[in-house]
């Protein structure tokens, strides 16, 4: 593909030496001995390294060298060598800024240590355009420059493990219910599960309180062994974003701490729910108001977000569902969405508009898995929006029942039709740009055709 431009600026061009940031934290925590650095590649994994906590102030002030070639790995964590940032361009360093706001404690850390998030830069300053975070920072702006400020909240799905008890017959360990002698129970909404596990939910709480994780409620879900934790509202997409990366991660150490295992896969067990993430959003206007609740034109600027998000749903669905795994959550009756639907108080739609008062108003995004990357996900939904918005889009009639059962567009079935889709889209070149749009199709491709060289139990089973 050659490699990928470096572009403008995306944002992060604050001097947080400037702000005092490293100086306040060291002086809260002067016992830091460590720093931990970040970054999320486009599969939504974190990588990074372990350094001095000396080193923190350069992280701010110039930047920590990292190979671009970050950007070009595939989910397991192996070159793809078709996005060409490995060894064909030099396999060159670029430079991660510390992202302001993000220095914060590890609480869960063997010795005192810090935590922040990085994003790619040249050496010049410019933002690297293959950083899923630049890549929403800049629709923000878009979406500024339009007049909207969009106020983001996700909420995040995922198993508890249980790693001591005998494994599933296919290997997976068991959920922790599962784990248990007797019929397995399923007691959605049920306090008595989240108090099975207070101590871990404890630690959830404190640990994020200890990150400035605003985190809102905690619930029992689904299936056996299955939880969501939600985040709060906020006004800053991006902001909004790094506090579920940051979540996932607290999650799974605190799940480490306890003798457990976390998993945000998106499909872990075929017969019992998956894991989701949604994303709430509504549109705050220059003045701070939520623009759906206008009584004059907070219901038809609602509809045209939809009618965007639904027009671009199918190009998208790569960003939402970015894993083989993640097209088999999308089944018929699972509450997982499998059309380019919408519906008032409905959870079988792809686009749900939750009961709220008029000032909450909002729509809720349902069709991403636990392990997509919350940045791209995030940034294909407010785009999606606003091409609704500048375009006056008008939405399909809701659906009322049973969106499984409904005559409306279907979203790609499978790894393969998704990407087609996304790398045809002209909706996606306008969002991410062309290179960054033919790095995902490649990361993505090589993923495919790994699942597709991978010979499975059940074949092997059907011949022996």
């Amino acid at each position: 593909m050659g490699r990928i431009e470096i572009g403008p600026a995306a944002g992060d061009a604050l001097d947080a030496i400037e702000t005092g940031e490293v100086e306040r934290f060291l002086e809260a925590h002067p016992e830091t001995e460590a720093v931990e650095f970040l970054v999320t590649e486009s599969n939504g994994v974190l990588r990074g390294k372990w350094a001095p906590a000396a080193t923190i102030a350069k992280a701010f002030a110039d930047g920590i060298n990292f190979p671009f070639s970050m950007y070009g790995l595939d989910v397991w964590g192996r070159e793809v060598m078709e996005t060409g940032l490995h060894v064909t361009t030099g396999d060159r360093d670029g430079y991660c800024r510390a992202v302001p706001g993000s220095l914060r404690p590890v609480p869960w850390a063997a010795r005192p240590t810090a935590q922040v998030l990085l994003t790619m830069h040249a050496d010049t300053g410019e933002a690297f355009l293959g950083d899923p975070r630049h890549a929403l920072v800049r629709v923000v702006e878009r979406m500024k420059a339009a007049g909207y400020t969009p106020c983001c909240a996700v909420e995040l799905e995922f198993y508890l493990l249980d790693p001591k008890a005998p494994p599933m017959a296919d290997g997976m360990p068991a959920p922790v219910y599962r784990a248990t002698a007797g019929p397995t129970p399923q007691n959605m909404y049920a306090m008595s599960d989240l108090s099975d596990f207070s101590s871990f939910f404890s630690d959830i709480w404190a640990y994020g309180k200890a990150q400035g994780l605003p985190i809102d409620t905690m619930v029992s879900e689904a299936a056996p062994g299955q939880f969501e934790v939600n985040l709060k509202h906020r006004a800053d997409a991006v902001a909004a974003a790094d506090d579920a990366v940051m979540l996932k991660r607290l999650v799974c150490e605190v799940a480490r701490r306890h003798g457990l295992k976390a998993t945000f896969m998106p499909k872990p067990f075929m017969d019992v729910a998956g894991s989701g993430l949604h994303l709430h959003v509504s549109l705050l206007d220059r003045f701070g108001h939520n623009v759906f609740a206008d009584p004059m034109i907070g219901e038809r600027r609602l509809g045209q977000a939809i009618a965007g998000l639904l027009e671009t749903m199918q190009a998208s669905t790569l960003l939402f569902v970015s894993s083989w795994n993640g097209f088999r959550r999308l089944q018929p009756g699972s509450y997982a969405p499998t059309t380019a639907s919408w519906g008032h108080n409905n959870r079988s739609v792809g686009v749900r508009v939750p009961a709220s008062s008029d000032a909450a108003r909002r729509l809720e995004h349902r069709i991403a898995g636990a392990d997509a990357n919350p940045y791209l996900v995030t940034a294909a939904v407010l785009a999606g929006m606003l091409e609704g918005l500048e375009r006056e889009l008008t939405p399909p009639p809701p659906v009322v029942r049973n969106a499984y059962e409904e005559p409306v567009p279907a979203l790609p079935a499978s790894m393969a039709e998704a990407i087609t889709l996304f790398e045809r889209s002209d909706f996606v070149r306008r969002m991410l740009g062309v290179e960054y749009r033919s790095l995902i199709a490649h990361l993505k491709r090589a993923e495919a055709e790994a699942f597709a060289r991978e010979i499975t139990p059940l074949e092997r089973l059907t011949y022996l």
